[in-house]
């Protein structure tokens, strides 16, 4: 089976890498921004749509809130990149908000942040997929009427990228973000331009449409709530800021200088396109509506529906560039492809993640492996298992998904930076130089205000979309957490069992006796092996075990056995109902029941064959007996193999692929050497 699936395997994620090439998986600046930030960065494409599309509930007079929500989602994420800053210099490791909430508040703690993060990163998936769907959808109509199987294709193929190995990844990505990040600050450029300097009328293709409110006149404690709300939608461009503190560790040396700097220049980034974008919305007259066939009007009629609305970006190109234009067209297409590279965040954060909890004992320890090419491979096919779950549950609708959204994210946000302000109290209780000091109690405090702003972001998710959807993170968050703590739990009872005493035991103390027993059904050469290596063993007792399922056959063999005059006693088990393993098990558990201090030694033969579609016709009953003779105390189960011809025309086959060498690679004859003339001193 390895054969068969071997070669698809190198074509599809390449050829292995060995252990000691992992340094070459490390990633340079240019190449990390795109990698652990490209969430944050695509985000604007779908941000400021969620912001506006908020306020469209209280009609197109709440748009106006928008500038002083643009402030706030800005004044958060200079809070919590500058908080992250403190983080990747104190917390080097990869462990981030995990390791950081671990050490300083508790393992409660760090395991409620690593269910947050695991929860949100899936959701980072499901989100970036579904939002580049509807934004490649715009243009192509087929990928709309199937979204759900284009978002499952787009996950697989994101999941083959990321087998092939970080480095690789990075590189594909790196061009379609940066075009992306060049795009829209060419578009707020030349839109400022235009509309400044040139004094054009830019109009989105949505400005002559009204908004019918679903609630008009809102005022008072409705009208806070609505903002909060539209605040709280528009804290989604901070999704990913945390996966930069979980890579530490893929940055080139040094590290946390890196990685400071790739938080810095992707906050920056962000801001800025996300404020330009809302600011080019205005000026443009961009209109949004949760239910846009019912709630945008044209001439005093619905627009009905069959419209299909676009992202705020894609209209405010239009309005910029000009609809068609090549620039429009660029933009458009590099603002579908990051959405759907933005997924690459999570792809570098859940495994890596995972591979942390593995090795805590909280994961399976198959996450904490590394597969072919350096890459934790097990991670990312979870991970990619778990968003294609979601996405066929939601219907790959980003509105409906983004609801679920930046609940986990802010948890560990709140989390991480109250387990840093201890962390910094820890350290000013032994530090006394002056200057070190100073340096601790500037970065408490900007962890301290991190902590309270983050915390209180957390509680207005909660009150604002906990009823659109926020309780299917919290629910996951805690099947996370319940999960996490069975396995934890699980691998310490292991453990605690399988520790080795230090004083004498019975699993130290000799058996008693051993008693071998030989299973056959017929005399061949897999039994006759089989039977010559049990005798090397120099058992206590030794006798061949068959099952009658065969009146017949049994007979045969009988005779057989008497015929070649076999010095080892035949057994034959009664199965009326002509079964194998039941007989098998209940004898051996006779022999355990009448001497417990005695160990049972169960020979079996087998055949190896040469062809993967030869193991579904030989070694059937075999494979059950040995399942179900694990579970058996004080049983010892050895396979005896025989090589059928198949596998030794397998094994030829290997050694001339190993020894062939393909056409002009070997110098045909031996090299000449060349008489040294040169005098001798």
């Amino acid at each position: 089976m390895s054969k068969l699936t071997d070669v698809p395997k190198r074509i599809l994620i390449g050829r292995a890498l060995r252990s000691d090439r992992l340094g070459e998986t490390l990633l340079p600046k240019r190449v990390a921004l795109p990698v652990f930030a490209s969430d944050p960065l695509s985000s604007v494409a779908y941000a400021p749509g969620e912001v506006l599309l908020v306020l469209s509930i209280a009609g197109l007079s709440a748009y106006h809130f928008s500038p002083w929500i643009a402030v706030a989602v800005v004044v958060l994420m200079f809070t919590v990149v500058a908080s992250y800053r403190q983080n990747v210099h104190a917390y080097p490791s990869g462990g981030g908000d995990y390791e950081v909430a671990t050490t300083n508040l508790g393992p409660k703690a760090g395991l409620t942040v690593a269910s947050a993060l695991l929860v949100d990163y899936v959701l980072t998936v499901a989100v970036s997929i579904s939002a580049g769907i509807e934004n490649l959808g715009s243009a192509i109509p087929f990928v709309v009427e199937n979204k759900v199987a284009c978002a499952v294709g787009a996950i697989v193929l994101l999941t083959l990228m990321n087998l092939r190995g970080v480095r690789e990844s990075g590189t594909l990505f790196a061009i379609p973000t940066y075009v992306f990040v060049a795009g829209v600050f060419l578009m707020i450029a030349w839109g400022a331009f235009r509309g400044i300097v040139l004094g054009d009328d830019m109009r989105a293709p949505t400005a002559d449409f009204e908004i019918k409110p679903e609630h008009p006149g809102l005022a008072g404690f409705a009208l806070v709530f609505l903002l909060l709300r539209a605040f709280s939608s528009g804290c989604a461009a901070l999704t990913g800021v945390e996966a930069i503190s979980n890579g530490v560790p893929g940055f080139r040396k040094p590290k946390s200088r890196n990685a400071a700097t790739t938080l810095a220049m992707m906050g920056l980034l962000a801001v800025t396109m996300f404020c330009g974008i809302i600011a080019l919305a205005a000026a443009t007259d961009v209109r949004m509506a949760e239910n846009p066939g019912r709630d945008l009007v044209h001439n005093g009629v619905p627009l009905g529906p069959g419209y299909v609305q676009d992202p705020v970006i894609s209209q405010v190109a239009e309005a910029v560039f000009g609809h068609g234009s090549v620039l429009f067209i660029i933009l458009a297409a590099a603002t579908a492809l990051v959405l759907f590279l933005a997924a690459n965040t999570a792809y570098n954060g859940f495994p890596l993640l995972g591979s942390i909890l593995a090795q805590d004992r909280y994961l399976p320890r198959q996450l904490h492996t590394r597969g072919d090419r350096l890459a934790f491979s097990n991670g990312i096919v979870l991970l990619a298992g778990a968003a294609v779950l979601l996405v066929w549950i939601y219907g790959a609708d980003s509105t409906r998904l983004i609801q679920l959204y930046i609940v986990g994210v802010f948890v560990s946000f709140t989390l991480s930076q109250t387990g840093m302000v201890r962390h910094w109290n820890r350290l000013l209780g032994t530090e006394k130089d002056p200057a070190a000091r100073r340096r601790m109690v500037r970065a408490r405090a900007i962890n301290a205000f991190g902590a309270f702003f983050t915390g209180l972001v957390l509680v207005v998710v909660l009150l604002t979309k906990f009823t659109h959807g926020a309780w299917v993170a919290l629910l996951g968050m805690c099947i996370f957490y319940a999960t996490m703590t069975a396995i934890r739990r699980h691998y310490d009872r292991v453990a605690e069992e399988i520790a080795a005493p230090d004083a004498p035991s019975e699993d130290t103390v000799r058996p008693s006796r051993v008693h071998s027993v030989v299973l056959v059904s017929k005399v061949h050469r897999p039994a006759l092996r089989a039977l010559a290596y049990a005798k090397l063993l120099r058992s206590d007792t030794l006798e061949a075990l068959s099952v009658n399922v065969d009146a017949e056959e049994t007979r045969a063999l009988r005779e057989e056995w008497e015929r070649r005059g076999i010095d080892v006693p035949l057994k034959v088990l009664d199965s009326p109902y002509r079964e194998v393993t039941r007989p098998v098990i209940e004898y051996v558990k006779s022999l355990r029941a009448q001497s417990p201090r005695d160990v049972v030694s169960v020979i079996i033969p087998e055949y190896v064959v040469g062809h993967w579609y030869e193991h579904f016709l030989h070694n059937q009953s075999a494979l059950r007996l040995k399942g179900r003779l694990l579970f058996t105390p004080g049983v010892m189960v050895t396979s005896v193999p025989y090589q059928l011809e198949s596998s030794e025309a397998a094994k030829l086959r290997a050694r001339r692929r190993q020894n062939w060498s393909a056409p002009g690679s070997v110098r045909r004859g031996p090299a000449e050497r060349t008489k040294d003339t040169s005098p001798r001193t």
